[in-house]
């Protein structure tokens, strides 16, 4: 790092790798528009994989080369590129900043053994960015830091330091220090002065891209002052995380620390994730092959973070649950591997990007794929034995073929038909599962129908197929309102979903307003009699009965009692008088929702004994549920959530105030961390179904919920009036 080197040679294509020790996996992480993609690029030019258009051997775009990528000019989905740098394979996991897609984000942070932390420097670290870095110190996650946007008018790189310091350093803001300095040049008509270069702290070596090289110099004397307290400080920061605890006091004693045992100090810091350094980078100039910072970065990444062997592999089971001996990043081991993301190619198929964790894949070879802990949004338990195709690299447009794919290794998977996002792949002689990777819950409902009846034929297999590729979206059938409801992260997320299903599986969808379910109930006692009667020659039909309704408590459901006395219903038509009265209650007796929580009490009746019938009974026995309706107040029932919304402690009083207008009941609070507060409420369901867009505005992306079923309760008259005359309405 920072030390004088010969540029490693790149062979313009990643090569399958031979040993854990030489492959590196990294996340590229930060809000959208800070430079994520620019920068995977700009590695990718400096290691000679692209050529300085950025395109790669065959032509075609490197990166955001997803059609609906161009169209929305943004990343929408995790994407692998992968280089190499001095014999080491690094895996750059270039995941979307917009939080509408932060599954593909999990995804990479699940594939990966280190996180690439990119801030802007017009733009500062974002909410969203922070909590991120707080899941990833959660786990001991190593980090590093990489400031963009260096070239506008209001970048300060040395102030964005220090704010990353502060807010992700937490209470060790040494922990968050640069190794480099930026070298200005002149300053513009504008006042802001370009960076033009890079000052070594450790080897205080200046690092100049000016001439569109990267020329290594020494110092000038006017520029030894800039670094000096900058420089004792990082050593400063470096000892106290090193493990040799003599270190420091001969620091202090004054005693010169070679350059040697700083550098093998940060490195092990960095690969422990107890030291951040934070580095700057630039695309290359016109005509250059190397972007300002992408030398010290590549040299980060290869000597500073962790092998795959390093990291400690998400625990197993058997498919039945039974815990397994932990797994090591072993080559020769069992084989085991997650497939971390699943889409579509329409030349290829199904592609499958698997992260090896123990063993090796190969093509052709016949594995155990188990599916498990997703039921809940649209996907079914499965275990079965598929054959692998091809395994290959994917590089922009192109899938470059490997013959295997060892430990700590990503790779795609074609032709895996039944594999899904988040599935193992194993032995199929000794099936394992991994513990899933934590996924936010879709919370945003979008209602759906065929475009044509062309259409419908189709829908079906396209929702499957899409729901199979991104677990972040759960597919329902609702039984209550006869709704194709696509639960959604936001309104981005909807707007891929529903493209994917036209451009990719040919299905073209409408949007419809969704419905909550409601429910309907008796406000108070009432009667009502039944009387199917008809002669019209030959056979007729003949079936009266009483019934007398109350209401019970919330939750009964529908309880029948038969009170009849003497045989005015014979009893064989007695189950026929339930029967239809549970029909009718099904179908509504007000507003066409289901009726819940009552007791319809059969009092009496008369039958005839050759005209009467089950089916005549059972029409009797809905009449006389509607004649007691008729004569009854019937009360909406609304759904009420639990809802538990986790928001930065200066959004608490905007959050509690959004809830209660609402018509939400705020029932506490508590501390959830360091700066955050949890909002418990109980919310009514048909106020909250964009609450996951509002949520994100009113907490500038930061804030968070969950909901979950709790009662149906009385919808307020005046509401119940007003959703009953739009019904009218439309109808």
């Amino acid at each position: 790092m920072g030390e004088k080197r010969t540029h490693p040679g790149a062979a313009g294509r990643a090569t399958s790798a031979d040993q854990p020790t030489s492959l590196r996996n990294v996340v590229l992480v930060g809000h959208s528009g800070a430079g994520k993609t620019t920068l995977v690029e700009a590695l990718a030019l400096a290691t000679g994989a692209v050529n300085r258009a950025g395109r790669v051997e065959d032509g075609g775009c490197l990166s955001d080369y997803d059609e609906i990528e161009h169209r929305q000019q943004r990343s929408v989905q995790l994407s692998l590129v992968p280089v190499d740098w001095g014999g080491i394979k690094i895996n750059l996991l270039d995941t979307p900043g917009y939080a509408d897609f932060v599954g593909e984000l999990r995804a990479g942070l699940r594939a990966a053994d280190a996180a690439l932390f990119v801030v802007s420097a017009a733009d500062g670290v974002d909410g969203a960015t922070r909590m991120v870095w707080d899941e990833c110190a959660a786990v001991g996650m190593p980090r590093a830091l990489v400031i963009t946007h260096l070239e506008a008018a209001r970048a300060d790189f040395d102030q964005m330091t220090r704010l990353c310091g502060s807010t992700l350093g937490g209470d060790d803001p040494d922990a968050v220090l640069p190794l480099y300095l930026p070298l200005y040049g002149t300053a513009g008509a504008d006042g802001h002065a370009p960076v033009h270069g890079l000052i070594g702290l450790l080897t205080q070596r200046v690092f100049d891209y000016s001439s569109g090289e990267r020329v290594e110099r020494a110092p000038e004397a006017d520029e030894l002052p800039l670094i000096e307290e900058a420089r004792n400080r990082l050593i400063e920061g470096i000892i106290a995380e090193s493990e040799d605890e003599s270190l420091m006091d001969r620091y202090l004693a004054g005693e010169d620390i070679d350059l040697k045992t700083l550098v093998g100090d940060l490195e092990t810091a960095v690969a422990r994730g107890t030291f951040h350094p934070v580095l700057a980078a630039a695309p290359a100039a016109e005509g250059a092959r190397e972007g300002l910072g992408t030398i010290e970065l590549l040299d980060l990444i290869a000597r500073g973070f962790p092998t795959p062997a390093e990291r400690e592999a998400p625990a197993v089971t058997t498919p039945d649950g039974k815990p397994r001996p932990a797994l090591t990043c072993d080559p020769a081991g069992p084989l085991v591997a997650e497939v971390v993301k699943t889409s579509s190619d329409p030349y290829v198929g199904r592609l499958s990007l698997v992260r090896v964790f123990s063993g090796t894949l190969r093509p052709d070879e016949t594995v155990h794929v188990s599916g498990h802990g997703l039921t809940d949004r649209g996907h079914e338990d499965h275990d079965v034995d598929e054959r692998v195709g091809a395994l290959s690299a994917p590089f922009g447009k192109t899938q470059r073929s490997l013959t295997k794919a060892i430990a700590g290794d990503l790779a795609c998977v074609a032709k895996l038909t039944r594999a899904e996002t988040g599935d193992t792949l194993s032995d199929k002689d000794a099936p394992l599962l991994m513990e899933p990777w934590s996924m936010p819950d879709p919370l945003l409902p979008v209602a759906i129908q065929a475009h044509s009846k062309a259409d419908e034929d189709k829908l079906s297999q396209g929702l499957s197929r899409l729901v199979a590729e991104d677990p972040t979206m759960r597919l329902e059938h609702n039984q209550g309102t006869h709704q194709v409801v696509l639960w959604c992260l936001g309104e981005a997320h909807v707007d891929v979903a529903l493209e994917r299903l036209r451009s990719r599986y040919g299905v073209q969808v409408d949007t419809v307003p969704y419905k909550v379910p409601l429910r309907e109930t008796f406000g108070d006692r009432s009667a009502g009699r039944g009387r199917h009667v008809k002669q019209s020659g030959g056979h007729g039909q003949y079936a009266i009965c009483e019934i007398e309704v109350e209401p019970l408590p919330g939750g009964s459901g529908i309880e029948f009692v038969d009170k009849v006395v003497g045989g005015a219903v014979p009893r064989q038509f007695i189950p026929s008088v339930e029967k239809g009265v549970r029909a009718q209650a099904a179908r509504g007796v007000a507003a066409g929702y289901p009726l819940v929580d009552v007791r319809v009490t059969l009092l009496d009746g008369k039958a005839h004994s050759v005209d009467s019938s089950d089916a005549a009974f059972q029409t009797a026995g809905a009449l006389a549920l509607r004649e007691a309706a008729s004569g009854a107040r019937i009360h909406l029932l609304e759904p009420v959530a639990e809802v538990t919304v986790l928001v930065a402690d200066e959004y608490v009083g905007a959050a509690m105030s959004d809830l209660s207008g609402r018509r939400g009941r705020v029932v506490g609070t508590e501390q959830a961390g360091h700066g955050r507060t949890l909002v418990r409420a109980e919310v009514p369901e048909i106020e909250i179904s964009r609450y996951a867009v509002d949520l994100r505005s009113l907490s500038h992306g930061t804030g968070r919920f969950h909901r979950s079923y709790a009662r149906h309760e009385p919808m307020p008259p005046q509401l119940a009036a007003r959703l009953r005359e739009q019904e009218d309405d439309g109808s």
